[in-house]
């Protein structure tokens, strides 16, 4: 499957910015998807992952209660709902997708074979 991220920009601290991931190729439903990000000179981090029915979604602590990952199978996209932004999420998204996660792997980057080629996000002070 391939995959584009887009949605990113600059926003202030405090604003709200909304990611997707679409999807094609393969069939993306059965896919769980996941979103990561790298800050510059950082290593690439977990943010968000979803099961491919939608039934679990798990978070890095710091982004629970601000961030929420949603997805339309309809539309082959994954959403990552980003509030109450920080000037500390300023980083490239990336999103990345796989038909084989197990649940206890949703969090590991070594766990998604397809990778998008990520959307910068800053948020200015």
């Amino acid at each position: 499957v391939q995959l584009q991220a887009s949605g990113g920009g600059l926003v202030q601290a405090g604003d709200s910015l909304r990611l997707s991931c679409a999807a094609s190729g393969r069939a993306f439903r059965g896919h769980s998807v996941a979103w990561f990000r790298q800050a510059p000179g950082k290593e690439r981090l977990f943010v968000a992952a979803i099961k491919w029915n939608s039934r679990h979604t798990i978070y890095a602590d710091s982004m629970k209660g601000r961030f929420t990952i949603s997805r339309d199978n309809a539309k082959d996209t994954v959403f990552l709902q980003m509030a109450a932004l920080r000037p500390e999420d300023t980083a490239i998204y990336y999103c990345a997708a796989d038909p084989s996660v197990i649940h206890s792997n949703l969090a590991s980057q070594s766990a998604y074979r397809s990778w998008g080629q990520g959307t910068q996000v800053t948020v200015s002070s």
